[in-house]
């Protein structure tokens, strides 16, 4: 059986540029959301080495760069690009209705 998901409005579509990231708190985690030419990804909102927030740091194509040590992940997979990140992110199912940016998270 799936996890179950509790779909959250994380913005608004125009609340992003194109090659952009945001922050994104709800209850207590943060995460990262992320416009690409291929569309929205979100991932958690620090990064796996120093605890940087990503929304500090920048997107290109699909990747993020952390503005501390400029470790990069992919944003739609969270996957460890270049040292000094060696640990993935996680990374959630973002949809788009009516205008609004959901994110998918684990059911509490």
């Amino acid at each position: 059986m799936a996890d179950e998901l509790n779909w959250v409005v994380a913005g608004q579509v125009g609340d992003l540029d194109e090659e952009d990231v945001m922050p994104f708190d709800f209850g207590a985690a943060s995460y990262a959301i992320y416009r690409t030419k291929s569309g929205y990804y979100a991932s958690d909102g620090y990064c796996t080495h120093e605890m940087a927030l990503l929304a500090d740091g920048f997107v290109i194509d699909e990747v993020i760069e952390c503005p501390l040590h400029q470790g990069r992940f992919d944003v739609s997979t969270g996957k460890a690009l270049s040292p000094p990140v060696s640990e993935a992110l996680r990374t959630y199912p973002v949809r788009i209705d009516g205008g609004r940016i959901l994110i998918g998270l684990p059911a509490i």
